[in-house]
């Protein structure tokens, strides 16, 4: 039996995508458990919004493991993000990287498309991060 649920790696024929903070493939193993979790926002518990897209993308992750612990699930089960930010730039993207970097360390990230936008659903919301966890059978707890 596998301890986990997917492999991530990245194929040598492909660049390598770390410093942008993801990896380029998910294997999922079948009879997996998968979480669907919906966009996460910057938003604090409050509904309250800050201004600075590094916090956002802080708390939104910060968000994300809520969401996941709520299944008994962690960071490390997430095999894809998809990311949405609002007026995308090179500063954005390392300050995503680096939030990405804190959240997971040395460990591969998870395979991610960003997609930059115009708006998002709140006013002030400059990033929202929706994932797919993939838990190993023996988690079958909810």
């Amino acid at each position: 039996m596998h301890t986990t649920a997917f492999e991530l790696s990245n194929p040598q024929s492909l660049y390598d995508p770390s410093g942008n903070g993801y990896s380029h493939v998910a294997d999922v193993r079948s009879g997996s458990r998968l979480l669907f979790i919906a966009g996460q926002g910057g938003e604090q518990a409050s509904g309250a919004l800050s201004p600075v897209f590094a916090d956002q993308a802080r708390q939104a992750l910060a968000n994300l493991e809520l969401a996941l612990s709520s299944k008994g699930a962690g960071l490390e089960h997430v095999c894809k993000l998809t990311l949405l930010i609002v007026d995308h730039s090179q500063a954005r993207l390392q300050q995503w990287v680096e939030a990405v970097d804190h959240a997971w360390g040395q460990a591969l990230k998870p395979t991610c498309t960003l997609i930059p936008v115009p708006r998002l659903a709140l006013d002030g919301m400059l990033i929202e991060v929706d994932a797919v966890a993939a838990l190993p059978v023996s988690s079958q707890g909810r």
